[in-house]
């Protein structure tokens, strides 16, 4: 069958990345970036995820230029200072400790690129930490082992319950992937879920 619009890849290692985007019923590769995330003098942990989430989609786009790429990233940030991933299990929980009954940004940033158009937006999402004791926080971690996140907190997982309140305009964006924005800017690319979905057989 003749495929009606240009491949479509995301640039991601992340399975919850993945997974989202299969919402969309779209037929879609999956291919690792290689980019060093490290962040660079000053940069804000917003302009970070934005940075990242275009590298990673040029990574990619350079070796498929006649794809359709989606690249995505995410950077914490406390009193507008970045949180980093902990690495181990007692520097989760160190994090976690001083995130208790704190308000907490993760930016999460898109690009899609597509030929000569590349497009970049970030969905912020502020989550307020409920006051975790000492015996939850050691619970937590070792059950959602959330070494590889920023902030400590897996939100696909148990870690939704160490929140107070959440807002954002993208209820998925918190996971890593914003699909409303998603949508929108396929759409704007020719590619729009809603026109594009496979029907169920």
């Amino acid at each position: 069958m003749k495929v009606a619009h240009p491949p479509l890849i995301l640039a991601s290692s992340s399975r919850y990345r993945r997974e989202l985007l299969e919402r969309f019923r779209l037929s879609f590769l999956v291919i690792s970036p290689e980019v060093d995330e490290s962040p660079l003098a000053g940069e804000t942990p917003r302009d970070l995820a934005l940075r990242l989430a275009l590298a990673k989609a040029r990574a990619v786009f350079h070796q498929h230029p006649d794809s359709i790429i989606i690249g995505s990233d995410q950077a914490a940030s406390l009193h507008h200072r970045p949180l980093g991933k902990p690495g181990n299990a007692q520097a989760a929980r160190a994090q976690l400790r001083s995130l208790s009954g704190q308000t907490v940004v993760f930016h999460t940033a898109l690009t899609v690129l597509s030929g000569d158009s590349a497009q970049t937006v970030e969905v912020p999402t502020t989550c307020v930490f409920r006051e975790l004791s000492d015996a939850a926080i050691d619970r937590y971690v070792a059950i959602d082992n959330p070494l590889d996140t920023a902030g400590s907190a897996k939100a696909e997982s148990l870690g939704i319950a160490l929140m107070q309140s959440m807002r954002s305009d993208d209820p998925t964006a918190i996971i890593g992937l914003p699909l409303i924005a998603l949508a929108r800017l396929l759409a704007a690319v020719g590619l729009d879920p809603l026109n594009a979905a496979r029907i169920p057989t």
